[in-house]
């Protein structure tokens, strides 16, 4: 399984902030590791609204996705933290606009914080496309 795994740093993506890698494939699958409101040039946009952190979130996902040849439409489960459960109709509305028909399994778990304080963050799995 080792050669089948890559550990994948996208281009257009702030460089992690930690030991970790933004995706890795693994066979079929990419594991895309907690996407926060981090533009590409590193800015943390934790002083901007809600509905700004979650598309900044959103657009770091389908980038890492795309870095590993895979899409939106092969997500296979999300999982979202969220710092205020009463955001979760924006976070819903927002999130339907951006992926469509697509129905991936999904959590949305709320948290007492995140890091830098942030309101949300996205992590997901997801097929590799053929």
């Amino acid at each position: 399984m080792a050669g089948d795994i890559d550990y994948l740093e996208p281009h257009g993506m702030a460089a992690p902030g930690g030991h970790y890698s933004h995706a890795v494939r693994a066979g079929a699958f990419v594991f895309v590791s907690g996407q926060l409101p981090i533009s590409a040039n590193g800015a943390r946009l934790a002083d901007k609204d809600f509905q700004t952190q979650v598309r900044q979130a959103l657009a770091n996902l389908a980038t890492a996705l795309e870095a590993a040849n895979s899409a939106v439409d092969k997500l296979i489960h999300v999982r979202v933290y969220v710092t205020d459960i009463n955001d979760w109709p924006v976070f819903d509305s927002i999130y339907s606009e951006w992926i469509g028909a697509v129905r991936p399994a999904r959590a949305v778990v709320p948290v007492p914080t995140l890091h830098y304080g942030f309101r949300v963050e996205i992590e997901a799995v997801a097929g590799i496309a053929q």
